[in-house]
């Protein structure tokens, strides 16, 4: 939310002194054939507002321009066609790749080492996507902002896949179990990442082995994210769709149950949804946690 502040303004945690704001205005003068987002690139080149894998925090200074020409301080280009701001639907072709394969059936010790390996190079990230399109019950969407990637493999072959995202911009029983200000949760939220898809294959019925995978990504999906994108995240959230699941495997794998969503949320100012209420699990990655999300010194890769 925009706040005054004597000179200053606020968006996102991010304090915008009076000479800033100038400077906003300046730019914004200045460069009239430049489009929106990249007057909004230029603007955080200047000021150093980076995201905490170091890219341009282009959304919260598109929100910002788009609150001060409300408010009459900046006059900004038209839209361009196709720049609305939806994410695209990826199309995902399913081939003969992901076709399903012959019943994986008994315990753990009758696949032999199971591990989890991030998914690193373009032809496996597209066979990950044909996957999940083709075998979870959510399909596939490109995931907005970062995202890991994980095949589950084993001697018989590939057992399923997960994906880590950006978690959700406000949970109300999350953000009250952590005991943050939205101040602090617009600043620190990138340290949350949410496990967004996880997929055993339907061929495969292996006892324990959905909280045996999530066993080994919780060991290591905090230096792979470092790895992968020059910061270490401190909590992991998920979803799970009574409907579909009861979460059996977070338990086993000592993810801690918050309550249930709401089912409905809000996708911008005046815009809202429904869906059918979730469990929320959280799995906590360091020990001092919420002393973390709750301070400023949480540092991204553009700070280090």
């Amino acid at each position: 939310m925009l706040q005054k502040k004597g000179e200053s303004i606020f968006q996102c945690a991010r304090e915008i002194s009076r000479q800033e704001l100038d400077e906003i205005q300046e730019t914004v003068g200045l460069f009239p054939g430049l489009s929106r987002s990249e007057l909004a690139a230029t603007i955080c080149e200047h000021l150093g507002w980076m995201t905490a894998a170091g890219g341009h925090k282009i959304d919260a200074c598109m929100k910002l321009l788009e609150k001060l020409e409300a408010k009459g301080a900046v006059q900004l280009p038209g839209k361009r066609e196709g720049s609305g701001g939806k994410r695209s639907l990826s199309s995902v072709v399913l081939t003969s790749g992901t076709e399903p394969q012959p019943d994986i059936v008994g315990n753990l010790s009758d696949v032999g080492l199971v591990s989890v390996e991030v998914v690193k190079d373009k032809e496996l990230t597209g066979l990950w996507n044909e996957y999940a399109c083709r075998y979870h019950y959510l399909g596939y969407k490109k995931p907005f902002g970062y995202s890991l990637r994980y095949f589950v493999e084993s001697a018989r072959g590939l057992l399923g896949c997960l994906m880590f995202a950006g978690a959700a911009r406000a949970l109300r029983t999350r953000d009250q179990w952590i005991g943050w200000t939205e101040r602090q949760r617009l600043r620190n939220l990138a340290w949350v990442i949410n496990n967004s898809r996880f997929l055993i294959f339907p061929w495969v019925q292996v006892k324990n082995l959905g909280s045996h995978i999530l066993g080994q990504v919780n060991r290591r999906v905090k230096e792979d994210w470092q790895e992968h994108w020059g910061y270490s995240p401190v909590l992991v959230e998920t979803f799970v769709d009574p409907q579909h699941y009861e979460g059996t495997c977070y338990k086993a794998a000592n993810w801690q149950y918050l309550g249930m969503t709401t089912g409905e949320g809000l996708v911008r100012k005046g815009k809202t949804y429904t869906t059918t209420p979730k469990k929320i699990f959280v799995k906590p990655l360091v020990k001092d946690f919420r002393a973390l999300l709750c301070s400023e010194q949480l540092k991204g890769r553009a700070e280090q």
